[in-house]
């Protein structure tokens, strides 16, 4: 399996290459650093959330409320730096990610204690999170000059010139990276996902373990939710996080992880989060409507399944010419 995921990492890899090279030979702008520049700031939002999608997923889950979440947390840290001005920006921050956490600790609660499916649960939940970011916001836009100059800065520059949002974004994913490998909860995760009932006999507490998912997933969609603020200097309530589980989902199984459970990883998710970038930036500078980026990505989500339905259907048969 581990060769397996290394073979869909290098495979998202040629075709990120293959994907720049075309654009770039059809639309030369595609090269100007300030096009490579915008791609490095469209990835890490991506990533940041699709790192604990990773999680939720290889767990046997799914949360659709990725973006609701995000949206939320951004628009009720907007609120608070648009009624209160001089609010520092770290409780700030730190306020977006207790919201993500807690409204990830009711997903988790909804899927483990309630036993409501994952797919339903985080759907009610999704309508719910975003009925709730027209109530805070009145349907108001939080606009640029509510936002904390201190914010924007973090995805603008650092002192070592590459933008914080960037270097939180790489810092996630390794420690989403070390965890899964390395931590014995992280290869929990793997065993609850790959045979629920085995690792329950084995001692792991498989309802935690899922419930820790949901609340992680929780936190990271609240922290993007504030550097979204950072990332554009302001939050919409109709815009800001909709739709965006659809690109974290396709992120997430085009890197490798796969929608059955126990297999998965932070690095090919960190490649499709930066192939979905890539796909988007490209469709954007060639002139294609946004229309054909969401018919792309769903053609990609498809591809990735059934790339994955041909590994398990392959690996099936091996185990039965070995027995």
């Amino acid at each position: 399996m581990r060769s397996l995921a290394r073979f869909r990492e290098v495979g998202v890899l040629v075709f990120l290459a293959l994907v720049a090279a075309v654009t770039a030979l059809v639309e030369p702008r595609f090269l100007l650093p300030s096009n490579l520049r915008n791609i490095l700031l469209d990835t890490p939002l991506l990533m940041i959330v699709a790192m604990g999608m990773t999680m939720v997923i290889i767990s046997r889950n799914i949360d659709l409320s990725v973006g609701a979440m995000l949206g939320m947390s951004g628009m009720a840290v907007g609120m608070l730096f648009k009624h209160y001005p001089g609010f520092p920006v770290a409780p700030g921050v730190l306020l977006g990610i207790l919201l993500g956490l807690l409204m990830g600790a009711v997903n988790g609660t909804l899927v483990t204690w309630l036993r409501v499916p994952a797919i339903i649960a985080t759907l009610g939940t999704l309508s719910a999170y975003r009925g709730m970011i027209f109530l805070i916001s009145g349907g108001r836009q939080v606009d640029p000059n509510d936002v904390p100059l201190a914010l924007i800065r973090l995805s603008q520059t650092s002192p070592i010139g590459i933008p914080w949002l960037v270097i939180f974004a790489l810092s996630i994913t390794v420690a989403v990276y070390l965890f899964l490998g390395y931590h014995r909860r992280g290869r929990a995760i793997y065993a609850v996902g790959g045979n629920p009932e085995a690792a329950r006999l084995s001692g792991i507490r498989v309802n935690a373990t899922i419930f820790f998912t949901f609340v992680a997933t929780g936190g990271l969609s609240g922290f993007a939710g504030v550097m979204y603020a950072s990332r554009f200097g302001f939050v919409n309530p109709a815009q800001t996080g909709a739709g965006f589980e659809l690109s974290v989902i396709a992120a997430t199984v085009i890197g490798g992880t796969q929608v059955y459970g126990g297999v998965g990883s932070a690095v090919g998710t960190a490649f499709g989060c930066m192939l979905l970038a890539v796909v988007s930036n490209a469709l954007t500078i060639t002139g294609l409507s946004g229309q054909w980026q969401l018919a792309v990505y769903g053609a990609i989500i498809l591809a990735a399944l059934l790339i994955d339905s041909l590994i398990r259907g392959r690996l099936g048969r091996a185990a039965e010419e070995t027995a």
